[in-house]
């Protein structure tokens, strides 16, 4: 456990010294976010911050996880190369979105279909490779689903990685809600005694700290698609690895709600021929617009996701 911790302190070191010559490299090169009409107007003051900050994420996790947390456990390339891959996926999606060029990302449908086959990848993984197939519900036990478990499987990581993208909205949200997940996975790794699993999520942990270093009210970087679409395709992938997935809702609350905010809004919308169920989607907006402050909005979140973290370690502790 002392390793796993040593490497997340050392992750958040050095992504405070990285992150400060990546922010200038970004601004340097123009790499400013195109910030949409269709949010409160108080955002329209950002256009032009860097984006794509996200990158400093993934690049601190995979040298790290190479060097230090690879050897005999081969099994963690799979978490690696899922916050790699979606965070590769996301750049591209970024660039689309800088200020002077393309004011959409990637087709919507190609980026769910993107991230389906990444998350299928992760399925056959967990099920063909690691042999993982089970579900564990506190005070019932385990539970092996067969080849169910595939297309469940895929479900979870396209869920997840949407509902963390879409909780990327405000200075400092998605990365302090995220590290806030693994850390409480990290701590479930520990308990089952999975410790490359839990090293993999401290050291999450650690360089997502050090990006909100960066990216604290108000933000000198936003974490992009780069991100937000790294995090949460991991995120889920850790989750199957311990069994825990049905936690996912406990912990990862703020991500559900902000989903759940869309979907709603979205159905509404459609049902009542153009009336709205909140003031806007997703659910941090709605809060915006009824007076909160952005910096009040994104603690209060925390704090919610403090209360998720602790609930779903209680809970994973008692299967």
């Amino acid at each position: 456990m002392v390793r796993a911790l040593m490497l997340g302190a050392m992750a958040f070191v050095l992504s405070v010294i990285v992150g400060q010559p990546l922010v200038a490299f970004l601004r340097r090169r123009g790499l400013g976010k195109e910030i949409s009409s269709d949010g409160p107007p108080s955002h329209l003051t950002k256009a032009g911050t860097p984006t794509m900050g996200g990158v400093l994420i993934f690049a601190m996790v995979l040298p790290i996880t190479l060097a230090a947390n690879i050897l005999d456990r081969l099994s963690i390339l799979l978490p690696l190369g899922t916050i790699v891959g979606a965070g590769l996926l996301g750049l591209a999606d970024d660039l689309r979105t800088i200020v002077g060029r393309a004011r959409t990302g990637l087709n919507k449908r190609l980026k769910v279909l993107l991230l389906t086959a990444l998350g299928l990848t992760a399925a056959l993984v967990l099920y063909f490779a690691l042999e993982v197939q089970d579900v564990k519900i506190p005070w019932a036990g385990e539970f092996e689903l067969g080849f169910g478990y595939i297309p469940l499987a895929v479900v979870i990581i396209v869920f997840t990685t949407t509902a963390v993208a879409i909780t990327d909205g405000l200075d400092g949200l998605a990365g302090g809600t995220s590290a806030l997940a693994f850390l409480a996975y990290g701590v479930i790794a520990l308990l089952q005694e999975q410790t490359f699993l839990a090293t993999f999520c401290f050291t999450v942990v650690g360089a997502t700290a050090g990006f909100l270093w960066y990216n604290s009210y108000p933000a000198q970087v936003f974490m992009g698609d780069t991100g937000a679409l790294a995090l949460g395709s991991s995120l889920a992938v850790v989750a199957l690895m311990t069994g825990h997935w049905l936690l996912l809702p406990v912990i990862g609350i703020v991500f559900v709600l902000e989903g759940l905010s869309d979907i709603i809004q979205i159905g509404f919308f459609r049902l009542t021929g153009g009336r709205r169920f909140f003031k806007m989607s997703p659910l941090h907006h709605h809060f915006e617009l009824l007076g909160w402050s952005e910096p009040q909005v994104v603690m209060r979140f925390w704090l919610l996701g403090i209360v998720g973290s602790l609930l779903g370690v209680t809970l994973a502790s008692q299967v």
